[in-house]
């Protein structure tokens, strides 16, 4: 079987490839690629005559990859990201950190007091000005998947139940509770049902607290925005749902379950750590040392 051996036009039409694949057609990639549809079309067909196969269909019925298209965007991504990583890896070894750290995060962790997390990407910024953090609003479950999928260096979220994939380092404890709001003329909160969304504490609630299922949510603003009608009640951070209180006639359900949530820095444990993960990790550590009871 022959070898393929790329050479540096080969890696930019690769490169230009991903990028239309991305973008989802020619014409969302010609902008961020600076090129004309012509000059990238050119492109694409050298892969493809490279490869051997066709990547994708482009006319009328407008761009999508094809089966071995796929295969090609996921592979190529993959060994570019490696190539990117040569100089920041050598600039390791001498002691000079640079490129890009990816973090992923739940929503709305700034509003807690005891965050520190801005401090710590400000003093990274002081001691490795040449790393670029990346920052990447995701839901608890998607988290998950972007760790071990690689798409974020680490993740910021609750612990809940240990994965053996994975290492924790705790940083500060929040609580969540029941949020519902009274209506006009009520005296005490009815049971009314449980805005939904796909989370642990959501799911120990409904399945151990008796609640009825409501409708489903994207995120704590949509949760918060559906318990302030007084119609639905929804499990919310005490920091966050104290904000909401501030406008919003919003309490927590006095027999509600409460859960104590710490917040973690989580790797992937198979994933060797590149050193300005480690040194963001230590300044985490270092900035949330003074939190008891973690």
């Amino acid at each position: 079987m022959s070898q393929l051996d790329f050479n540096e036009r080969d890696l930019r039409s690769l490169r230009i490839f991903c990028t239309v694949a991305q973008a989802g057609g020619f014409t969302a990639a010609e902008q961020r690629l600076n090129m004309s549809k012509a000059s990238i079309s050119r492109h694409i067909r050298d892969v493809e005559e490279r490869l051997g196969v066709r990547l994708c269909e482009r006319g009328p019925a407008g761009f999508k990859l094809t089966a071995a298209g796929i295969v090609a965007l996921e592979m190529a991504s993959n060994a570019l990201k490696y190539l990117e990583r040569i100089r920041t890896e050598i600039d390791s070894v001498r002691g000079v950190l640079s490129g890009t750290l990816s973090i992923g995060m739940v929503e709305h962790l700034i509003t807690h007091d005891a965050c520190k997390i801005p401090e710590a990407l400000a003093e990274l910024k002081r001691r490795a000005p040449d790393v670029q953090p990346e920052i990447i609003v995701m839901t608890f479950a998607n988290l998950s998947q972007a760790l071990r999928e690689r798409r974020v260096e680490v993740a910021i979220r609750g612990m809940y139940v240990k994965d053996r994939m994975f290492n924790y380092g705790p940083l500060f404890v929040e609580v969540h509770r029941v949020y519902g709001a009274l209506q006009p003329g009520q005296k005490s909160h009815s049971q009314v049902p449980l805005v939904y969304r796909p989370h642990p504490f959501v799911e120990q609630t409904l399945a151990q607290h008796g609640f009825e299922r409501g409708p489903d949510a994207g995120g704590l603003e949509t949760i918060a925005l559906l318990a302030a009608t007084g119609n639905y009640c929804g499990l919310l951070p005490e920091h966050y749902a104290n904000l909401v209180a501030q406008r919003y006639a919003i309490e927590p359900l006095p027999d509600g379950p409460e859960f104590h949530n710490t917040i973690c820095a989580i790797t992937e444990a198979s994933r060797p750590l590149t050193r300005r993960v480690e040194l963001f990790l230590d300044i985490l550590e270092e900035l949330h040392s003074d939190q008891v009871g973690i």
